[in-house]
């Protein structure tokens, strides 16, 4: 689970990590009036989605102007106007696609003297199974892009969870990040902090970029992305209270919601298939075959009739869907049970793309025969790559 920017921000604060004062927005109308709270002389303005990239992201909306989703004003007005002309409009940014994300949040925030901007983050190391820091003297910039060009610019690490942090890790990211004097005092401290916050709230990443020295010469969060463990979260209701649904894709937020495993991707042939090994594999046999996978669907050993008629009408609520192909070996999940919830979905909510069925395992004949008796337009298989390329031949003729 992911959540904004500001939200972020008020959870490292709680913690002690120095940010910027600033106040979060939904409606135009509220902007200069949030502007106000805030001393200036400097504000700035900024788009609150789930995604990286957006200063350098340009919006679909000619109204919306081509300053990007990061802005700066100069005045109380100026800084509301800005506000006003990117809510409700769409932000593209490279980690969108061209879909883009619309604007229902700004967050107006005090600005800041910048000497120097560093990159820093925390995350889940599951080569190790530790949480590891991140740091890089390059901040400001894509990580992504620092990695390619100059790798050895990025330091990390890991923390012994026996240990715990330690002020010497503190140290080691100070000396990497290039800092002298007070700064590593303060250093050690904010990487303390942050490490506190991140394995108490259960997160996955801290991402901090920038982590800025002010013209003060002072440590400051000026940004920060957070996103939490979902298997946790029950243990958290003020974390889950912060999830903002809009941001989410649809199906996947349906899908959540019946203990499905989903995820959208952007092919044509729909997938619903046990095991998210045998998935993997379903979606690599369908490349192999020539087309594009347009989801992963775990519908899990566990599955009743009617989770797998949500998962069939999740599939079918993509328009990218030209085609369908249920994958089922039954151990613990029952073929029948899977050919029940296909049949009821197809019921309710018809069938206008090809379907090929391969059903291998438990209650199997009892399967195929609810699929056969059923009256529907239904493709049998005989096995994985008899079902993979029936339903790729059936979409691309």
């Amino acid at each position: 689970m992911n959540i904004h920017e500001y939200q972020a921000k008020a959870l490292l604060r709680d913690y002690g990590a120095p940010v910027s004062d600033g106040v979060a927005v939904t409606r135009a109308a509220d902007a200069k009036n949030a502007a106000s709270q805030l001393d200036g002389p400097l504000w700035v303005v900024k788009a609150q989605i789930h995604a990286g990239g957006r200063g350098k992201g340009s919006f679909k909306e000619a109204e919306a102007g081509e300053k990007g989703g990061v802005r700066l004003a100069k005045s109380v007005e100026e800084a509301a106007e800005e506000a006003a002309k990117m809510l409700g409009n769409t932000l593209v940014t490279h980690q969108t696609g061209p879909a883009g994300k619309q604007v229902n949040r700004i967050y107006i925030e005090d600005g800041s003297g910048i000497e120097r901007e560093l990159y820093l983050a925390l995350l889940v190391d599951r080569a190790t199974s530790r949480v590891g820091f991140v740091c890089s003297t390059e901040g400001g910039m894509d990580i992504e892009e620092v990695a390619a060009s100059t790798p050895e610019k990025i330091i990390s690490f890991d923390v012994d969870p026996a240990t715990g942090f330690q002020p010497w890790h503190g140290r080691r990211v100070a000396f990497a990040l290039g800092l002298e004097g007070a700064q590593v005092k303060q250093c050690v401290a904010l990487m303390g902090k942050l490490y506190r916050a991140f394995t108490e709230k259960d997160m996955e990443m801290l991402e901090i970029n920038p982590l800025i020295v002010t013209d003060g010469g002072d440590l400051k969060v000026l940004d920060a992305k957070v996103g939490f463990d979902g298997n946790a979260i029950y243990r958290h209701k003020d974390i889950t209270e912060l999830r903002d649904e809009t941001e989410e894709d649809p199906k996947e937020l349906a899908a959540s919601k019946y203990d499905l495993n989903y995820i959208a991707l952007d092919g044509e042939i729909g997938c619903m298939v046990n095991g998210a090994g045998l998935a993997m594999a379903t979606m690599d046999i369908i490349k192999l075959y020539g087309a594009e996978p347009a989801n992963f669907l775990d519908v899990g050993g566990g599955a009743t009739k009617e989770k797998v008629t949500e998962a069939f009408k999740i599939i079918t609520s993509d328009p990218n869907v030209k085609g369908i192909l249920v994958n089922i070996f039954g151990g613990i999940m029952r073929c029948d049970v899977i050919a029940e919830g296909v049949v009821a979905a197809v019921k309710e909510v018809g069938l206008e793309v090809p379907l090929v069925v391969r059903l291998e395992g438990t209650n199997v004949e009892k399967g195929k025969a609810i699929i056969n008796e059923s009256g529907l337009d239904v493709v049998a298989a005989d096995d994985l790559k008899d079902g993979a390329q029936k339903i790729v031949k059936a979409v691309k003729g």
